[in-house]
């Protein structure tokens, strides 16, 4: 992949050192990306779907740490790489970052010609995770992501925006038991607040409109789409 395709999202509380990372980026071609904190560096990670993800450990508001566990529960991000640079270089410390995720660890102070190689370096790892396709084929139906539809035989069913999202998300995971913690990230969004019923009753319009039994509730956990 070109360069100047290539995203790179850089996270860390001080700015001096956001400004001189992303200036070596940038001056090699990287499109560079800049969060303050782990909970900016989230948001953007969702919008932009970086190629690579640069996280200091020690930030506010949402660690390094938080923010690699919750951008490796995001579907459209599995294929990103997640490096942690940070200034403590206690086993312990890199232990914890790979058990959250990260595919590397970066250790500052760094030199910019030895910062830039080991991001080229990593950077080679990348892999794009294929283009799903965009009709989903099912026993009853058929699932129309580009025209947000539902076709049931030969008659097509309405649903809501957040209907059709989230019968999309189940049936992309079939026959595995999704939490409601999940659903509201992917599906709503984790900063958006809504009530505890919000999925239960648009579990239970998607199941009266296209008259399927294929989604279980899995009590206390949350539910799962039965493909067999």
């Amino acid at each position: 992949m070109e360069q100047s395709k290539i995203t790179i999202l850089l996270a860390d509380d001080e700015p001096d050192i956001l400004e001189f990372l992303g200036y070596n980026l940038e001056k090699e071609g990287y499109k560079v990306l800049k969060a303050k904190n782990g909970e900016k560096a989230l948001k953007l990670a969702r919008e932009h779907k970086p190629q690579l993800v640069i996280l200091d450990v020690m930030m506010p508001v949402m660690d390094g740490m938080e923010a690699c566990t919750q951008i490796r529960k995001i579907p459209e991000l599995e294929g990103t790489l997640i490096a942690f640079l940070t200034a403590r270089g206690e086993d312990y410390s890199q232990i914890a970052g790979f058990d959250a995720g990260a595919d590397d660890y970066i250790t500052k102070p760094i030199k910019p010609k030895l910062f830039v190689s080991r991001i080229q370096a990593l950077l080679r790892r990348y892999k794009e995770v294929p283009e799903e396709s965009n009709i989903i084929l099912l026993r009853e139906f058929t699932i129309d992501k580009n025209r947000y539809v539902v076709v049931k035989g030969d008659t097509e069913v309405t649903l809501a925006r957040k209907e059709f999202e989230l019968l999309q998300f189940l049936v992309s995971r079939p026959d595995r038991v999704v939490t409601r913690e999940e659903i509201f990230a992917n599906v709503w969004g984790e900063n958006v607040v809504v009530g505890d019923r919000t999925i239960d009753v648009h579990i239970r319009r998607i199941r009266e409109k296209l008259g399927i039994d294929s989604i279980r509730t899995i009590k206390g956990v949350g539910y799962k789409f039965d493909e067999g």
